[in-house]
């Protein structure tokens, strides 16, 4: 009877080691499931951070950019501010009398008047062009000089209306306003630079000083939307800021 006690006590430890083992195996296997779950979990965890640490550094990037263009800005429209009161300033007085007008948005001296201007359909200057520009170009760099670090460009642009000669075709015309145009602009230049008033300040505005025929490409337009002729022959005298320039620099680089 001992014994049989003996015996069934012997295999219910041996069953309850067999238990145990079961048990010890199975958590060496969901200790596997759980290694293998962890791990790919931890490496997205990581690309994630990686991706967040990329994402932060752009929009730092582009914050920064921001505030470099909102300064540019405000430095910019500070300095056209300034151009144009000084411009006004100095030819508000004449602008009726040379058929002209100076345009905030753009900071351009627009001479209006063809018959002033040149002979119809040739380069040459009008005398009372000649007259004008004696008067008006002096001054101009004058009021200019000191605003040359900010100025990128001075243009000097011609325009003409569509018209040609009455059997010429749309590409025709375009192209002979276009040598016309060009033509004109040079001898704008041609005058401008032979000015023995102007000749001290050659150094620093003959980099910037263009010349530019634009035949019939910006057209001025009246109420109606339809041409008007007359107003689309002109000489502009415009300035372009040197930021402009600058912001766009910028914006590529944030691209």
């Amino acid at each position: 009877m001992a014994a049989l006690f003996q015996k069934r006590q012997g295999d219910d430890g041996n069953e309850w080691m067999s238990v145990s083992d079961l048990m010890a195996g199975l958590m060496v296997i969901f200790l596997f499931i759980a290694i293998a779950y962890i791990r790919p979990v931890a490496e997205k965890n990581a690309e994630i951070t990686a991706i967040n640490e990329e994402i932060t550094e752009i929009v730092e990037e582009v914050s920064e950019k921001n505030e470099q263009i909102t300064q540019i800005a405000q430095t910019f429209i500070q300095n056209e501010t300034l151009i144009y009161d000084a411009l006004w300033e100095e030819f508000s007085g004449d602008l009726d009398a040379w058929d002209a007008e100076l345009d905030r948005e753009s900071l351009t001296v627009r001479f209006r008047s063809p018959k002033v201007l040149f002979a119809r359909s040739e380069a040459r200057l009008t005398r009372q062009f000649e007259s004008i520009i004696e008067d008006f170009f002096p001054r101009y760099l004058r009021v200019l000089h000191p605003f040359k670090s900010s100025i990128e460009e001075i243009r000097i642009e011609g325009h003409t209306s569509s018209e040609w000669t009455s059997k010429s075709n749309d590409i025709d015309a375009y192209i002979g306003n276009m040598g016309l145009s060009q033509e004109r602009t040079r001898e704008v230049l041609l005058k401008c630079l032979s000015l023995q008033e102007t000749q001290s300040q050659m150094e620093w505005v003959r980099p910037l000083l263009t010349a530019n025929g634009l035949s019939s490409s910006r057209l001025v337009f009246d109420d109606k939307g339809v041409e008007d002729p007359v107003r689309s022959r002109r000489v502009e005298f415009r300035v372009r800021s040197i930021a402009r320039t600058e912001i766009i620099r910028i914006l590529e680089q944030v691209e």
